[in-house]
């Protein structure tokens, strides 16, 4: 996220050399000890480095200013191993005891780059769950007792550690056991599901021997920052393309969604628009079995991680890339058939700003509302920093489909929905907020050296003068809370929705390459060369991953900090989303609130003396609402299911509460149906997608009726003296 200060941080940082002693005299990494049984995963020399200057930067540059001591070991430990193992399912008491060793030394076995006890921990963990496996594939065609009035605890985190093997070997049997009695209750014969089960643990063992020590190391390390604060987070290579992508909704490839099955590589879906698209020589359900660069020679990716067959496929626009592919529906033994495709770069709009127009009725008159989706606040940083001008972002969609609902669908109001919207870029947060005021304060930035800086909107005018709605949920958070914030401290619209997540803190992206002397790289690509790594081409390099750094703290223009608190929407609905389990305040090493001064900012309007009405009209339409009434029942059943830690292996005790469960929800579901006038179904039956309603954003919808009503029947002046965009 680049804004000013944060800009002028990474500037400095990238000036320090954190890497000038690397090759110094430092405490020789400890002898990692060997897990019999399994075939034991260790770090590499990059992995030492990243960590000793991830401790660096933590130290240096995160918010809190902490110190990485014995204090932050014994917590690191803790975490990793529930990471590992969160509801004991593979640990034995005496693998925790003897952990204890560890337990106040990684401080500084990080600081030095010596990784040898967690990846000790990991193998550990890895020899138990090959255990547990071997077992499976005995007890799967073992005869089973389904008329025992067996339990099987599934939810063991606040249960003490098994002490025996023979304890733990029970816990599988059962765990097989309820898998196998689920399947029977379905109606599949027994020789299938003794099929089906071997085959599902086959692939979990297949999983599980393709671990590297990249995974190992991003788990460590997943577990080391967000310790320190659940923002902070290391990606290595791979997850840091993948973020970055995601964050541009776009990637250079082929154009096709791929999914690992049965050790194959398949064709998930084909993106519109993308070279297999428009070659017409690629569907879904085809399998790639082999894929070579340009008129090079082809390698077979049969049994590759699916991450590493992506990336011999992905590679830069303009560059070939041969595949065989055996069609779907013929036998994997059938001849392959090869075509050549030239790579493209892909934009994802199933994953970008998407709109729609709905009608709703009110008091006898038509109100035609637009309903903006927006899934994150994405940009394509690279390529708007190369100039392109038709570069991705949330803002420019937004814009577009502002005008569209403006001038071709002549919208009344407009809503935005910002539910399971997680953030991503601040600078659109702030230039999408632009587009509903006109210029001013959006959001306050403090950095760690406790400087504020307010960050504006300088454009003049506005894009959407009339009303408008925001919608938030539990998991709307960082970005998203910033938007909401301000369009509810201007009074610029109506927020609907569930108190949101709470994250108030800024992560800046730092690339961990341009933090290491370039000459370290080229003696650690020969370090991996001797070890027996593979050496990547000149242009790829060693590549080092990505930190995401706790760097800064926003708060909204009034001056409260959204962390922990979040955004209280105007309206508030039951959360779907249990708020004692999802949410910044029930994180342990979460910042806390606070806030600063309110910054010079002029509201758009005073919503004061609106709200109370439009909070009674919702409430009288909840009161008579068969939907309300539903949502409330389900919230309560979710409430008591999420405090259920066991369930019986009984087969008629098992089915019989599942029946009962089905019926029940069912009986709901034709209720609903009936007060629609839709036709009732049966059990088995798949509702039709135009079926389907979102009550939440219905009532969303007859809130801004309602809303414009009671503040402008003509619904054309709510935004007094704004002057619209060009």
């Amino acid at each position: 996220m680049d804004f000013k200060n944060v800009k002028e941080m990474l500037k400095k940082i990238l000036l320090v050399t954190f890497t000038a002693a690397v090759l110094a005299c430092h405490a020789a990494p400890k002898t990692q000890p060997l897990v019999q049984g399994v075939s034991n995963i260790v770090p590499d020399e990059k992995q030492a480095l990243v960590c000793k200057e991830i401790v660096g930067l933590i130290e240096n540059y995160n918010y809190k200013k902490i110190k990485i001591n014995d204090s932050i070991s014994s917590l690191v430990l803790d975490k990793y191993i529930k990471d590992l193992d969160p509801y004991k399912y593979y640990f034995l008491a005496s693998d925790i005891k003897e952990f204890e060793k560890f337990r106040y030394s990684l401080d500084d076995d990080f600081r030095n780059g010596d990784l040898s006890a967690p990846f000790y921990i990991f193998n550990v963990y890895l020899k138990r769950y090959n255990e547990f496996l071997t077992y499976a594939f005995t007890e799967i065609k073992a005869k089973q007792n389904y008329t025992q009035n067996e339990t099987y605890v599934f939810d063991r985190e606040k249960m003490p550690w098994t002490s025996s093997k023979s304890a733990l070997d029970d816990l599988w049997r059962k765990r097989v056991k309820y898998e196998l009695v689920n399947l029977k209750i379905a109606g599949t014969p027994e020789a299938k599901n003794v099929e089906t089960l071997t085959k599902r643990y086959e692939a979990l063992k297949s999983q599980s021997s393709k671990l590297n020590n990249q995974d190992v190391f991003q788990t460590i390390m997943d577990a080391f920052t967000e310790t320190i604060d659940p923002h902070t987070n290391y990606f290595n290579p791979t997850n840091a393309q993948q973020f970055n992508e995601d964050m541009a909704r776009s990637f250079e490839g082929i154009g096709a969604r791929l999914q690992l099955e049965n050790e194959v590589l398949k064709i998930a879906e084909v993106i519109p628009g993308g070279p297999a698209f428009k070659s017409k020589l690629l569907s879904a359900g085809d399998r790639i079995v082999a894929v070579a660069q340009g008129a090079g020679e082809f390698e077979d990716i049969i049994g590759w991680r699916i991450e590493s067959s992506v990336a011999k496929i992905k590679g830069p626009k303009g560059t070939k890339v041969r595949l065989k592919i055996i069609p779907a529906g013929m036998e994997m033994s059938a001849k392959p058939v090869i075509i050549e495709l030239v790579r493209e770069k892909i934009v994802m709009e199933d994953q970008s700003a998407k709109k729609k127009v709905q009608t709703i009725q009110s008091n006898g008159k038509p109100y035609k509302i637009g309903i903006i989706t927006v899934p994150a606040f994405y940009a394509d940083f690279k390529a708007a920093n190369a100039g392109d001008p038709n570069y991705k972002s949330t803002t420019r969609d937004v814009r577009l489909l502002i005008d569209t609902l403006k001038n071709r669908d002549k919208v009344d109001a407009i809503v935005m929905d910002l539910r399971a919207n997680g953030g991503g870029s601040l600078v659109e947060a702030i230039d999408l907020t632009g587009l509903f005021i006109n210029k001013g304060p959006v959001v306050q930035v403090k950095d760690l050296r406790n400087g504020v800086e307010v960050s504006e909107d300088n454009n003049p005018g506005v894009a959407w003068a009339g009303p408008f709605g925001v919608m938030v949920d539990r998991l709307s958070a960082s970005a998203s809370e910033i938007f909401a914030g301000a369009i509810q401290d201007y009074g610029r619209g109506i927020i609907m929705g569930t108190q949101t997540y709470g994250k108030g803190t800024v992560q800046s992206s730092i690339d961990m390459n341009k933090l290491v002397n370039p000459s370290i790289i080229q003696r650690l690509a020969a370090l991996v060369g001797k070890t027996g790594g593979v050496i990547k081409t000149e242009k790829e390099g060693i590549q080092l991953g990505q930190i995401n750094l706790t760097m800064a703290k926003f708060y909204r223009v009034t001056g409260s900090s959204t962390q922990h608190k979040g955004v209280m929407p105007d309206i508030e609905f039951p959360s779907l989303y249990p708020m004692d389990k999802i949410g910044e305040d029930t994180e342990p090493s979460a910042l806390p609130w606070d806030e600063v001064k309110a910054s010079n900012f002029t509201p758009v309007a005073n919503l004061a003396a609106v709200k109370p009405g439009l909070i009674a009209l919702h409430k009288q339409r909840m009161a008579k609402s068969l939907d309300y009434k539903i949502m409330e029942q389900d919230i309560a059943e979710l409430n008591k299911s999420d405090k259920e830690v066991s369930v019986s292996l009984n087969e008629v005790k098992l089915k019989q509460e599942r029946d009962s469960l089905e019926a029940k929800n069912l009986a709901k579901i034709n209720s609903l149906r009936a007060s629609r006038g839709l036709p009732a179904v049966k059990k088995g039956d798949k509702i039709k997608k135009e079926e389907s309603f979102d009550f939440v954003q219905d009532e969303s919808l007859r809130i801004m009726a309602d809303f414009m009503q009671v503040t402008d029947p003509a619904a054309k002046g709510l935004v007094k003296n704004q002057t619209p965009l060009n």
